[in-house]
């Protein structure tokens, strides 16, 4: 998919300036994502008067480093509590498994969706409806579905950017229809009563785009009445010191590509070093014979044991005759210098620098542990706000689609929280301990540690926490 000619689209029909230059450093952190940054993973040697192709073994860290974000900031313990029974059961069901969550395997693809996010700087969930009515470019509330779609930065292209967020937005994706695969461009822009979202479909032939008609029951144009956007974006908390203006975000190892050279290097060295460092046995011409063919044979060939020395060579130089040679593996110096680049590598993405250890036998306390991850527990923190706030955003379009297309009885306004667990970093003894102190100290309030920990929703919380101070008020009187 040509990113570019969507852009020169959208700048003749907006009169806009949109640059496609940045797109070029998210494809080349993509490459590193994936494995293979061709400038740097492919190489020639020289083997006499050839030239031969040659690519490096490579650890494939900077895909390691995006899952392990992912796993840290939204992971299977990962839940949502709704100030709203109704709400939340359409959301995720009675079990918190089902409702629209379950329908779209939200928390596996927005698993998905931090790692990419992660290794491309930015990350969105829009949501799409399907069967919708719609009269006058307005949403009726007679049914449909409710899906969302989740887009790493390369679909992504921002149109207005304020207070560095992106306000309005074109998606970009390719889909399969009837065969044809097109080239999917949704716009969402903001009019005079709230945001216009517009739906159009193309063909990519010979560097251009040919218009093609939409699937059955999608609308052209779609007014929803509201200034809430059907979309959320997702960026790693890092600023952007590549182009600030974009308004997309900055992938968390680029500012590591020389840590993920060098953990490349030392790799490759390592592998080198095991593949070239067979035994290697030279044998004099004497030992050995020829067949009919002309084909060599060697003394292990056919098993031979007795020989002749027909030299002119006094007495039997083993030496001469057989030479073993045996290449230093270098065991200790390559894993003592990869070791040094991943520490250098994890430190630079935020994980600390004890984050990939291959040391054996060390015994660390508790204290220790977690003095070594003291980094990675701030910006795990700082992280995980960015992915709270996307969660929430695209719940509440959730339930707005909900109330406006399909009728239900939902609040997008009603109270949510999106609870990150992070035991690996806090053990769930000690994050409740914290919060029953803040709850002592005037910092949290009894509800909304109800909310947190007993699964309740506000009205529940509320009137349970209502309850247990006038029966303790009760128990102090009497």
């Amino acid at each position: 998919m040509n990113i570019q000619l969507i852009i020169e689209l959208l700048n003749r029909e907006t009169g806009g300036n949109l640059s496609g230059a940045y797109y070029a450093r998210i494809r080349e952190w993509e490459a590193w994502w994936r494995g293979c940054y061709r400038p740097f993973h492919q190489f020639r040697e020289r083997s006499g008067p050839q030239l031969i192709r040659r690519e490096m073994y490579t650890l494939g860290m900077a895909k390691k480093v995006c899952e392990d974000w992912a796993s840290l900031l939204l992971n299977e313990q990962t839940r949502i509590t709704v100030g709203h029974r109704k709400s939340s059961d359409f959301l995720q069901g009675k079990d918190g498994q089902g409702g629209v969550l379950g329908q779209c395997d939200f928390w596996h693809q927005a698993n998905t969706l931090v790692e990419k996010a992660f290794m491309s700087g930015t990350g969105a969930m829009v949501l799409r409806l399907g069967g919708v009515e719609v009269r006058d470019g307005r949403i009726l509330p007679h049914g449909g579905q409710i899906g969302v779609e989740f887009l790493s930065a390369r679909n992504i292209i921002p149109l207005t950017v304020q207070q560095g967020k992106i306000r309005e937005a074109a998606f970009v994706s390719e889909t399969l229809e009837g065969g044809e695969r097109l080239i999917y461009l949704e716009t969402h822009t903001l009019g005079r009563n709230g945001y216009v979202i517009r739906n159009r479909y193309f063909k990519e032939e010979n560097g251009e785009l040919k218009p093609r008609s939409l699937p059955q029951g999608m609308a052209r144009e779609m007014e929803t009445g509201s200034d809430l956007p059907l979309f959320s974006i997702l960026r790693p908390a890092i600023v952007n010191n590549v182009d600030e203006g974009t308004g997309l975000g900055l992938s968390i190892f680029a500012n590591a590509i020389d840590c993920l050279k060098g953990v490349d290097l030392c790799f490759n060295n390592f592998c080198r070093d095991f593949k070239l460092g067979g035994k290697k046995v030279f044998l004099n011409q004497s030992l050995t014979a020829r067949d009919a063919d002309g084909t060599m044979i060697t003394p292990d060939d056919v098993a031979q044991q007795l020989f002749m020395n027909m030299g002119d060579n006094d007495g039997l130089d083993a030496q001469r005759l057989i030479h073993e040679f045996n290449p230093s593996l270098r065991v200790e110096e390559n894993t003592g210098g990869l070791q040094a680049q991943l520490d250098y590598l994890s430190f630079k993405c935020g994980l600390g620098t004890r984050h990939y250890q291959f040391e054996r036998g060390e015994i660390l306390t508790a204290t220790q542990y977690m003095g070594d991850r003291q980094e990675l527990v701030q910006n795990a923190a700082k992280h995980g706000l960015a992915v709270r706030r996307a969660v929430e955003e695209i719940l509440r379009a959730i339930l707005w689609a909900g109330r406006e297309a399909l009728g239900m009885d939902v609040r997008p306004d009603c109270p949510i929280a999106v609870i990150l667990e992070d035991g690996y970093l806090i053990d769930r003894e000690s994050q409740r301990e914290r919060d029953r102190e803040e709850v002592q100290n005037g910092l949290m309030r009894r509800w909304e540690y109800r909310m947190r920990w007993y699964g309740e929703t506000e009205a529940e919380a509320r009137k349970a926490a209502l309850e247990a101070a006038q029966d303790l008020q009760k128990s102090a009187a009497g």
